[in-house]
C-alpha cells in the first residue's frame, strides 16, 4: 500500500488576496483500486497531516483500509497534500497569500486534472473538513456525500483568537514549533481528558508533572517532522475557513450544494463547538432535506475524531 506522492504542476494561479503564482506544486496519493475503477473518496488531511492516509505511517489507518469502515477493496482513496505542508518537500513562505478557499480551488484543479467527474465522498476532520466545505461551496455537484467532521463552514471568533495566538508563538518564540504545539494540545484535548490520563501524577526522573513531560514530548515530536513554514500555512488555513467570504449568505451557498451532507460534531470539542455545528444543521435543514447531524461522545475534545474510531465507524457505516 505504500506509495510516494505524485506531483502535479498547476500554472498561473492567483490567490483570493491577489498573489500570483506562475507555478504551484500539488501532490497526491491514491490507495486501493486504481483511479476510475471504483467510487472515489477524497480524504482531506488536518493541520499536521498529509496525503499518507493509510499504510505504515498512515494517520487514519483505523478508519480506512482493507475491510475497514472505508474499505480500500471497494473505494479508491484520493488524498492531496495542502501545498506548503512540507510532506512533498514543497514549502511556501508567504503563508498570508492564502486562505482556505484558495486550497479548495487548488484541490478542484487537481480533481479536474485527474479527469474525475464526480467524487463519491469528500471527508475531512478539522481544517480538512473546512476545505471540504469550501470545495462543495465552489463546486456544488462535485460529490455525492460531504462529510465534515469536527469542523464547520466558518472559523469562529474563538478559533480565530486561538490561531492568532498560535501565529504569535510561531513568529516570536525561540522554540516556535514546540511551544505552539504545547498550546495547541490544550485546545485539541479537554480538562477531563487530561484528568483521566494523568491524575496529577509526576515523572520522578524529570521531577516534573507527567502532563508537562507529555506536552514537551508532543512539542519535540512535531519539531522533528514538521517545518515552521508548514505550521504557519496550516494555521492560516484553520483561521480563514468561510464559505461566505465575498460570495453571499450561508443559506444561499449551502442550498446549492447537491451532496448529502453528513455533519459529525464532537460533544466536547473546544475548537468547533457542538452549538455551532447544531446551528449549522438547523439552518441547513430549512433549505435541504438530505442533511444529517450526528455526534461523537467523548471526553477527549477536538482530537476525538482521531481517537474514537468505533463511534466514527458506527456513524459512517450507512454511507460506506
Amino acid at each position: 500500500m505504500e506509495n510516494k506522492p505524485t506531483p502535479i504542476t498547476l500554472q498561473n494561479f492567483t490567490t483570493e488576496s491577489g498573489a500570483f503564482y506562475a507555478t504551484l506544486n500539488l501532490s497526491f496519493q491514491v490507495f486501493g483500486p486504481a483511479l476510475h475503477s471504483a467510487p472515489i473518496v477524497l480524504v482531506n488531511h488536518a493541520l499536521t497531516g498529509n496525503s499518507q492516509v493509510v499504510g505504515e505511517s498512515g494517520w487514519w489507518n483505523d478508519l480506512i483500509g482493507e475491510n475497514k469502515t472505508i474499505d480500500t477493496n471497494k473505494y479508491t482513496i484520493l488524498a492531496f497534500n495542502v501545498p506548503g505542508n512540507g510532506f512533498d518537500d514543497t514549502v511556501i513562505e508567504n503563508y498570508l497569500d492564502f486562505n482556505t478557499r484558495d486550497i479548495a480551488k487548488i484541490f478542484i484543479q487537481g480533481i479536474h486534472f485527474l479527469k474525475i467527474k464526480q467524487l463519491y465522498a469528500i471527508i475531512g476532520g478539522s481544517v480538512g473538513g473546512g476545505i471540504a466545505w469550501e470545495i462543495a461551496a465552489l463546486e456544488p455537484k462535485i460529490t455525492q456525500h460531504l462529510i465534515p467532521i469536527a469542523t464547520d463552514w466558518k472559523s469562529t471568533d474563538w478559533l480565530i483568537a486561538n490561531c492568532f495566538l498560535q501565529e504569535q508563538i510561531l513568529n516570536n518564540s525561540s522554540k516556535p514549533i514546540e511551544d505552539a504545539r504545547i498550546h495547541a494540545m490544550l485546545c485539541y484535548r479537554t480538562p477531563e481528558s487530561f484528568k483521566s490520563k494523568f491524575q496529577r501524577t509526576t515523572n520522578e526522573e524529570l521531577a516534573i508533572f507527567n502532563i508537562e513531560s507529555w506536552l514537551c514530548h508532543h512539542g519535540e515530536k512535531l519539531q522533528k517532522r514538521f517545518q515552521l513554514s508548514s505550521y504557519k500555512m496550516m494555521n492560516q488555513l484553520l483561521k480563514t475557513i468561510d464559505i461566505t467570504r465575498n460570495s453571499g449568505s450561508f443559506e444561499e451557498i449551502a442550498s446549492k450544494i447537491e451532496a448529502d451532507i453528513h455533519i459529525i460534531g464532537i460533544d466536547s470539542d473546544l475548537f468547533f463547538t457542538v452549538n455551532e455545528n447544531r446551528a449549522t444543521y438547523e439552518e441547513l435543514k430549512k433549505h435541504k432535506n438530505n442533511v444529517t447531524y450526528q455526534e461523537i461522545v467523548s471526553i477527549h475534545g477536538h482530537d476525538a475524531f482521531l481517537i474514537e474510531y468505533k463511534q466514527l465507524d458506527n456513524l459512517l457505516a450507512s454511507i460506506f
